[in-house]
């Protein structure tokens, strides 16, 4: 058997596995590349990747770094089933579609300048109606159910705790009479996080590939967080400025709101305007409500009393342009939560095009930033910034709040991959920069005295 990697190996985006055995291909995640010009342009789909029948795809959660490039795989032919959950199913839905009217956008907005300069015109990399593909190709993978998805392949979702819907996948391999368990993490949530469930434990795994986005270093506690968050909210207000939270549409939209709704109800901040200007967030928060199934005992509590729904009608919603366009004119204090989370698209650009400049401006990163985007470079200390080809002033105050992060910590990486360790498993640090790859995979040693590998992009395992 071999596992190719078609991403995610030296980058946190991209992520992509090819598992090939002498009669079954299967493809676990075909996500997106993010960040810098130069990763995005290895948004394709490679000839090898294709070059014989693929029997099915596993997608362990929707986020566009493990779904984005599905919609390019079925351009090219493929017509197969891709396995995922529910909630992922939803929530992709919902991702895709926003993310192809955004590149739709974008080739039109590039397209005016191109036919001005006398150049060819170029199409988005994909178009709404190649996600209403993927969509009709997709099959739902029940948690903890064994489902077949190739000859001698079976596949296995479990909890993931990272957003709704997100899995850990359990592949079990049968050749030549003998039986490989195969673990893809996926995206790992820390453990203890509000909202949705923790990382279910696996104890049976032959070869384990392990995110490690931030297998480097442990999150701030969420204690010290929120009362950070509270001091900044705190600033806002003494200035009347603006608080700009880039947003992951699905997962940190949803718990940005619900630690904004807490700290409102102990009274320590008085309620104040709270937009949510992001329709795929606010889409993907309905969904939540309809996926109590998937929550932990706390927030289905909340859910069951009307107290969610009470709080979220709460917050003003942006769906429209317009909508969006008007929060320029408004005065704080106040806070917009507007995607995209690393500031690399969306409307987050343009509010934060108003107001880098402005030095009562709060902005509060809450999410990873990839290697050359805009959030990267303003976590960075940039005093100026481009965006859409306008260089602005970054006079505003700029904050990082790791510890909302939807990603595990190291501590909870090596928690969660405790149980298989016992067994000596093959370990595979995968998803990550190199430096936090390197240092999960000492720890692992160190821990667990088992030389973790650490492969690059194209490389090709045997197992």
């Amino acid at each position: 058997m071999e596992i190719t990697l078609y991403g995610a190996a030296g980058e946190v985006t991209g992520s992509c596995y090819l598992v090939e055995t002498d009669s079954a291909r299967v493809v676990v995640d075909c996500g997106l590349f993010q960040g810098s010009d130069k990763v995005e342009r290895l948004n394709k789909i490679p000839h090898s990747l294709i070059a014989k029948p693929i029997d099915a795809v596993i997608l362990t959660h929707a986020h566009l770094d493990h779904s984005g490039r599905l919609p390019l795989f079925v351009k090219v032919g493929y017509r197969g089933p891709i396995y995922a959950t529910k909630g992922s199913i939803d929530i992709a839905r919902l991702i895709l579609n926003d993310a192809a009217n955004i590149q739709v956008q974008d080739a039109q907005r590039a397209n005016r300048i191109r036919h001005r300069a006398g150049l060819p015109p170029i199409e988005p990399l994909f178009t709404p109606k190649d996600v209403a593909a993927v969509c009709q190709q997709m099959r739902e993978l029940n948690y903890n159910q064994w489902h077949a998805v190739g000859q001698n392949i079976r596949v296995q979702a479990v909890e993931a705790g990272h957003i709704l819907g997100s899995s850990s996948v359990k592949l079990t391999v049968n050749e030549n009479g003998d039986t490989q368990t195969l673990i893809f993490s996926g995206d790992l949530g820390p453990f203890g996080a509000p909202i949705l469930r923790d990382p279910a434990r696996i104890d049976e795994a032959d070869t384990v590939f392990i995110e490690s986005t931030y297998g480097d270093r442990n999150h701030r506690p969420l204690t010290e967080t929120i009362t950070e968050f509270e001091q900044l909210i705190h600033r806002a207000i003494c200035t009347k400025g603006k608080i700009l939270v880039p947003t992951f549409a699905v997962g940190r939209a949803q718990q940005i709101l619900y630690h904004l709704f807490q700290i409102f109800k102990t009274g320590s901040i008085s309620p104040f305007p709270i937009y949510l200007d992001s329709p795929m967030a606010i889409a993907a928060t309905e969904l939540y409500f309809t996926h109590q199934d998937l929550m932990d005992e706390e927030a289905i509590a909340l859910q069951n009393s009307g107290q969610l729904m009470r709080d979220f009608a709460t917050v003003i919603t942006c769906q429209t342009a317009d909508e969006s366009r008007a929060l320029n004119n408004i005065e704080g204090p106040c806070l917009i939560l507007a995607g995209a989370g690393m500031c690399n698209a969306g409307r987050i650009l343009h509010h934060l095009k108003h107001n880098l400049w402005i030095s009562s401006t709060v902005v509060i990163i809450v999410g990873y930033q990839a290697r050359g985007s805009l959030g990267r470079l303003l976590l960075d200390g940039r005093s100026k910034v481009k965006i859409f080809g306008e260089t602005i002033a970054v006079r505003a105050t700029i904050r990082g709040l790791g510890g909302f992060s939807a990603h595990a910590g190291q501590s909870d990486l090596l928690r969660w991959l405790e149980p298989m360790a016992r067994q000596r498993p093959r370990v595979i640090v995968t998803h990550g920069e190199d430096h936090p790859r390197h240092e999960l995979a000492h720890k692992i040693h160190e821990l667990y005295h088992i030389d973790a590998e650490i492969p690059r992009m194209g490389d090709i395992l045997t197992i």
